[in-house]
Parts: C-alpha cells; structure tokens; sequence
C-alpha cells in the first residue's frame, strides 16, 4: 500500500527559533538526544512505515543536513529506495527561495515528476513523535479522501498555538482556523473516551498531510499560494473531501529552545513519553565508536551515547552526546551536552595544559545547571553555568540566554575560571 507513495519533508526556514543551535545549521540537521538528528525521526517513522522514497527540502544552512543524509541512508543498488536532499535553486521557472511550505514542495514538482507515485506525503523536520504512516494512508484509501491530515487532540489551554479542525460524525474536515486566541469553544470535535476523559476535545494539525497526487497538482500549479496550512488546507475544505486522521501518541513540536530543551530532557525520564528503545527504533548515522568509559561517576537519569570518557563527580537528569569529555570532579544538572565531532590528540591535549587553554569537552571541577552545550566547546576548569541567580535573556557572544536555559555556542571557548 506504502509503494505509491512518495514522502516530502519540509526541512523549515531559517530556524529562528531555535537559534544560535540553528546559526550553522538548518533546523533539520540540530543533533537530538546526544547521537541522532531531527531529521531522523520523519525519516525513521517513513522507513517503519514502509515508505522508501523520501525528499528532504532546505535552503538554509544545508551543507552539514547534506552531509548527514549521505552518509547515513544507503540503499540495495537493486532498490528504488532513496533519501534525497531538495534544495532550493534557481530555475528558468522560479528564481525565488521558497517563500513557503507549499511554495517549497511548488518548486520541486519537477523532481516528483520522473516517479511512478499516487499519494503524496508530507511532513515537517522539527517534530518528535512515533506514527505508523501505513495506517494513517489505509484510512485515506477506504474513506476515498483526497486530503488527509494527522490531527492531535489538544486541551483548551493549547488551542491558541495550533491550527484547529473541525470535524463531522465521519472524521470529514468541515472547518479551520489558525491559532484562534478566543471564542473558540464551538470548535470541540468528536474524540475518543481516553482523549475526552483527559478533557482534549480540540484537533490540532500535527502539519502531517497526505494528498492525492493529482489533487496536489492541481491545487499548487499556476498560483501564488504559498502555505498549506493558512491558505492550502483552508481553501480545500468546501470543495474538496478532507480527511482528519486522530492520532493519540506522544507528539511535540520542538521548533522552539525550550521545547527542544524539555523535549531531549524528557528522554532521561524512567518511562518517556518518546520510547528511544522501542522496537521501531531511529535510525541514524553508523559511527565506528568505541564505549563510553566512566571512573568515579555517580549518575541519575542520564543518557550517554558511544566514545565518551567521563571523569565527573554527578551527573543527573542530563543527555551526553557523542564524543563527550567530561574532567574530575565535575557536577552536571539538567544539561543536554551535544558532545564533539572528532577527538583531540594526545599532543593536542598537552599543548593546551601548556598554555593552560581549555582542552575540548568540560575541564575539571566544573558545576554547569540547565544548559544547552552545542558541539566541540572548549570549557576550561572551575567554570559555573547557571549555578546561582536568574539571568537575563540575551546574546552574550559565546553564549545566549533564553527562558533561564543557558545555549553555549558551537566552538565556544569558556576560559577557566569563568561564571556565567
């Protein structure tokens, strides 16, 4: 059922919203839980689902998203199967970056167009979830829709940040509105007992669709439409049959620093709503590392991916990625380390004990709290982050403050001693 598919992930703006981790990187390429990639996860949940045949479109920032996918998703030269990175070009027909989601998969109809495909799935990059498109694209089929749309029933509370349907007795979308902020209490959907019993009676657009390929054609080509979800999706409501497809998991949009924050922070929980070890599990680019070794650590609720040498005194509730140093006698709280690219050398090291310069990772008897430490930093002894008082929000140039959550920069050096 998944073989005429063809899969669009929409790899996102300038990510904003999550800079600086997006400042040399597209938002898809942010590393997600010390060892994978936030484009992992559609990719992931396409792949379980049976659907092979996947577009990854960007404009910003997409050499390192280039260099993941090529190195991460080999096929059988006998299979069709691919993961392609679409970015945006100039054309003869479109000179323009993509001024949008549906402006986006516009401007690349022309790479669809050499495939043999009847449905067309659409995704975003920045999401954490687990969904089994094959069930969702059965449910399009025997309802003989035209448009589908993964929905997420919501509390009231949430209405505000969200698209919302409507839907009748047959899960047909009949109405939308984007991020009503009042009078929305009409709105309330049929939802199942478990949703109403925890009192969400709202569906929101998870930003998950599935059209008909001839519908799609019809609806983008030879116009300036440019989204799906504010212009799209509502103007397809009265005339054509839109489908909502209820789906109950876990799902979060992290497009945003402390939802990306809580969302990898969520994963150390002894039950998390996002099951890293479920048999569906990510797949992710293989790296030849060695283990992690640990020497007089004391750990509670911690993740730690592969070659990380750690000599901390505690670490809790935390997420080590890979490549991580750690120095003695170190505390770290509530931190999601992205770990390092490569290793220093021996004679490297040495060279910086000489100089008495921060070695790459995070030196000896440090104490860091609520953090977010992009990849290869260089943090020098006795630094304390966020340990005492509130700060600021701000760009403090090699660290930004948001929401009481510190963002050390890629590369950043933290000389010893310091305090922020």
């Amino acid at each position: 059922m998944t073989s005429n598919i063809i899969c669009i992930v929409l790899g996102g703006g300038q990510g904003s919203r999550l800079s600086p981790l997006t400042a040399t990187r597209s938002k898809p390429a942010v590393p997600i839980a010390g060892k994978y990639r936030l484009v992992d996860i559609p990719i992931s949940n396409c792949l379980h689902s049976g659907i092979d045949r996947i577009y990854v479109l960007t404009q910003f920032n997409s050499a390192s998203l280039n260099k993941h996918i090529k190195n991460t998703y080999h096929f059988s030269s006998f299979s069709e199967a691919f993961v392609d990175i679409l970015a945006a070009e100039q054309t003869p027909s479109s000179g323009s970056w993509y001024q949008g989601t549906a402006d986006a998969v516009r401007q690349s109809l022309h790479h669809l167009a050499v495939h043999e495909f009847d449905y067309v799935l659409i995704l975003s990059g920045d999401q954490l979830y687990q969904m089994d498109f094959a069930e969702m694209m059965e449910h399009h089929i025997k309802a003989n829709a035209e448009i589908s749309i993964a929905t997420i029933p919501v509390h009231a509370n949430d209405v505000p940040g969200f698209g919302i349907l409507k839907t009748d007795e047959n899960s047909l979308v009949s109405a939308f509105i984007e991020k009503p902020k009042t009078n929305f209490e009409n709105w309330a959907s049929d939802v199942s007992p478990q949703m109403a019993a925890e009192g969400r009676f709202y569906l929101a657009s998870m930003g998950i669709y599935i059209f008909n390929r001839k519908l799609l054609y019809e609806l983008l080509e030879g116009n300036d439409r440019t989204d799906f979800g504010k212009e799209i999706i509502p103007q397809s409501i009265n005339e054509h049959k839109v489908l909502s497809y209820q789906y109950e998991g876990y799902w979060t949009d992290i497009g945003t620093i402390p939802s990306f924050f809580d969302a990898n922070l969520g994963l150390t929980d002894d039950i998390p709503q996002f099951n890293l070890f479920d048999k569906n599990f990510i797949y992710t680019r293989a790296r030849m590392l060695p283990p992690s070794k640990m020497s007089g650590t004391h750990v509670e609720k911690v993740i730690i991916a592969d070659g990380c040498i750690i000599n901390a005194s505690t670490i809790k509730r935390s997420i080590i990625g890979i490549r991580t140093r750690i120095g003695f006698d170190s505390v770290i709280e509530n931190c999601y380390v992205m770990g390092s690219d490569n290793y220093q050398t021996l004679e490297q090291i040495a060279e910086s004990h000489e100089s008495q310069s921060p070695i790459m990772g995070i030196g000896d008897r440090c104490h860091i709290k609520n953090a977010i430490i992009d990849k290869n930093t260089y943090i020098g002894d006795d630094v304390k982050i966020n340990v005492e008082g509130n700060l600021e929000n701000g760009d403090y140039g090699s660290y930004v403050v948001q929401d009481g959550i510190v963002i050390l920069k890629k590369r950043a050096i933290i000389p010893n001693g310091t305090v922020i």
